[in-house]
């Protein structure tokens, strides 16, 4: 009897101390969050779009004269070729050949001169000395005017077999027939025949279409990057200069003509390019990447680290791009935000910064 009371005494001497409670401490969880610094930047806002390029002006010269064409030599003494720069004045080609020659008829009309010429000074010095009378002389002076005329006109005719070029540019286009074929030298061409066509390339035109939104809001004076696929990594800049006052019924769109420096000779005419019209621009701004931002009751929050703790703070948003937005209001250069693991945060959660 006694051992069984002293057995059940140290049974419920065991079960009374399984129910007393134990002195381990409570887990505090961490959550891991990426971080970065609020720093300031260049936001801007960037309408994208498509065009092609062609050139600011260019000039076409045909045959004034029926004759054998002779193309020019550059200084060096190369035959002109396309694609070979040019300045003002410079020879192109030059009509050869008999046609030619009478249709200047300079010999005859120089010959001409001289002769109306020395009857006119016979005639003065005869007048000077009372030999013939004053309607002599201007009989003589009319026909030296006359032949003047035809001398100065003979010599413009004669002109016009010397095709020269009057602006600086690239040959384009030289010598070719009506299916596109290179014509020799010596053969023989007709008047009004395209013999060259000649550009400037230093700046281009990329022609732009905007629709209605877009069109809204661009102005004369942006400024515009321009890209190609086969310079993939170089951007050209231009500038808008000329806004269409009218729609293109066709395609619903609205023209923007953009003046672009190609200085390297890059682009040429005919190409598709991309283009990048700054609508808007920020520079120097604070700016908080995309990931840094969240919503919480429909505002836009970030959380700022401030020890092992994030604080949840109200924010304006101004520009945005891909990667980042301007911050009118909420935070300041140097802060620290929370711009990953943002989805489990709320104002004042314990966090653990984690190397990405």
């Amino acid at each position: 009897m006694i051992r069984r009371r002293g057995l059940l005494a140290s049974l419920l001497t065991i079960v009374a101390g399984c129910g007393q409670p134990t002195n381990t401490p409570a887990i505090d969880f961490l959550i891991p969050v990426e971080v970065t610094d609020i720093k300031t930047n260049t936001v801007e806002e960037i309408i994208f779009t498509t065009g092609t390029v062609r050139t600011r002006e260019n000039v076409v010269l045909t045959i004034q004269t029926p004759g054998f064409l002779a193309l020019a030599q550059n200084k060096k003494g190369i035959r002109l070729e396309e694609g070979m720069s040019v300045i003002s004045g410079d020879l192109i080609a030059q009509v050869t050949g008999e046609d030619a020659r009478l249709a200047a008829g300079i010999e005859a009309s120089e010959e001409h001169l001289r002769s109306a010429k020395t009857e006119l000074e016979r005639r003065q010095q005869l007048f000077k000395q009372r030999l013939i009378s004053e309607a002599e002389v201007w009989a003589a002076r009319t026909q030296y005017e006359d032949r003047l005329l035809a001398y100065e006109t003979s010599q413009r005719t004669f002109e016009k077999t010397r095709i020269t070029t009057p602006i600086d540019g690239t040959i384009l286009e030289l010598a070719r027939d009506s299916t596109g074929q290179p014509i020799a030298d010596g053969q023989m061409v007709n008047q009004g025949m395209n013999v060259a066509r000649i550009a400037p390339l230093d700046k281009l035109i990329a022609d732009l279409e905007l629709v209605g939104p877009e069109y809204a809001r661009v102005v004369v004076g942006q400024k515009v990057r321009i890209s190609h696929y086969a310079f993939a990594d170089r951007t050209l800049e231009g500038v808008i200069i000329r806004l269409s006052p009218t729609i293109d019924s066709s395609t619903r769109t609205f023209r923007v003509e953009v003046e672009v420096d190609n200085d390297e000779e890059l682009l040429r005419p005919g190409m598709f390019i991309q283009a990048g019209i700054i609508a808007k621009q920020a520079q120097d701004v604070p700016v908080v990447p995309r990931d840094g931002i969240t919503q919480r009751g429909g505002r836009n929050v970030v959380f700022v680290i401030e020890g092992q703790r994030v604080v949840q703070r109200d924010v304006l948003l101004g520009l945005a791009d891909d990667l980042q937005f301007e911050v009118s209001q909420g935070l300041l250069v140097g802060d620290r935000i929370a711009i990953r693991g943002l989805e489990t945060l709320t104002d004042g959660t314990r966090v653990r910064v984690i190397t990405p």
